[in-house]
């Protein structure tokens, strides 16, 4: 079972006719996603490989049916797409953009959430959404990917959300749904809306958290996780040897005033109980000996 979205979800794709856009919406199109239209003010009336383009969203949703956007936009106009997005009544948005301002991104955010509650913003600068079988809005490789489960993915890297759904498909295990939440300080979606997800899902029987350096949100799954989540989870968190103070990666990977350091979240993840590896590789065993264990037992994760 997907989290999120499913093979019946239509998406739209916002900036579908930049080289980018037009790539992932017919890569993704190929994968079986329902991409039912694409936008780009000023370019109505095209077509992208027989998906028809529209000027606005509201304009899309007059002739389409659609649930999802993916916004494929620059920096300096994401922010404005998600919103609009938003306020014509698409409820789960995907952000892959990467690189936009602080400001402009807390703004929207803010606004998300004051005016939007119920609307879904996966990223900014995420690969996306990801269910084997069923459903890829954004840009990871879905033939990386084995549908059938049993494990969710939830990561704030995108590399190594591609490496760990390599991982667990080169040692059979199937994932029921991969997020990349993003690696920006302001996400749309945390890892804590994620577990709560994959806690409600009957399929998912274990989750892999990936995380890493900079900010809180691996201490805040941390206590999520302490309150009594009741699914095993498994984590690895990059940036061990990062030195601080220096950016790695991106906006959201800094260590700052001794705060956001690898340490004090494996150790914070680890008191909750949370199995933590020293490798990606590592974590995709130590999910497959865990899952065989619980399997032997009989008893329920």
């Amino acid at each position: 079972m997907a989290i999120f979205a499913t093979s019946a979800t239509r998406v739209i794709v916002q900036g579908i006719t930049g080289t980018q856009g037009r790539f992932h919406a017919l890569r993704n199109r190929a994968y079986g996603t329902q991409i039912v239209a694409g936008v780009t003010p000023g370019r109505g009336g095209a077509m992208v490989d027989g998906i028809p383009v529209y000027d606005s969203v509201s304009e899309a949703l007059l002739h389409h049916e659609a649930e999802a956007s993916l916004v494929v936009v620059p920096p300096a106009f994401a922010p404005g797409a998600i919103l609009e997005a938003a306020g014509a009544g698409i409820s789960l948005i995907v952000c892959i953009t990467e690189g936009i301002a602080l400001h402009d991104e807390a703004r929207c955010v803010a606004a998300l959430a004051r005016d939007h509650p119920r609307v879904r913003l996966i990223g900014p600068n995420s690969p996306g959404i990801l269910s084997p079988g069923a459903i890829n809005i954004g840009i990871t490789a879905g033939e990386a990917a084995l549908a059938g489960g049993p494990v969710g993915i939830v990561s704030r890297s995108g590399t190594l959300t591609y490496q760990a759904i390599a991982d667990l498909s080169g040692i059979g295990i199937g994932q029921t749904t991969c997020v990349g939440i993003g690696g920006d300080p302001l996400p749309g979606t945390s890892f804590v809306d994620c577990l709560e997800a994959f806690g409600s899902d009957p399929d998912t029987q274990a989750v892999l958290l990936i995380g890493e350096i900079g900010g809180s949100a691996e201490e805040e799954a941390a206590s999520y996780v302490a309150s009594g989540f009741a699914k095993p989870v498994v984590s690895y968190v990059a940036g061990r040897s990062a030195p601080e103070g220096r950016h790695m990666g991106h906006a959201g990977a800094i260590v700052s005033g001794g705060r956001g350091g690898a340490a004090a979240k494996i150790a914070a993840l680890e008191s909750a109980g949370v199995l933590v590896a020293p490798s990606p590789a590592e974590a995709a065993r130590m999910l497959a000996e865990l899952l065989s264990d619980t399997q032997t037992s009989g008893v329920e994760p």
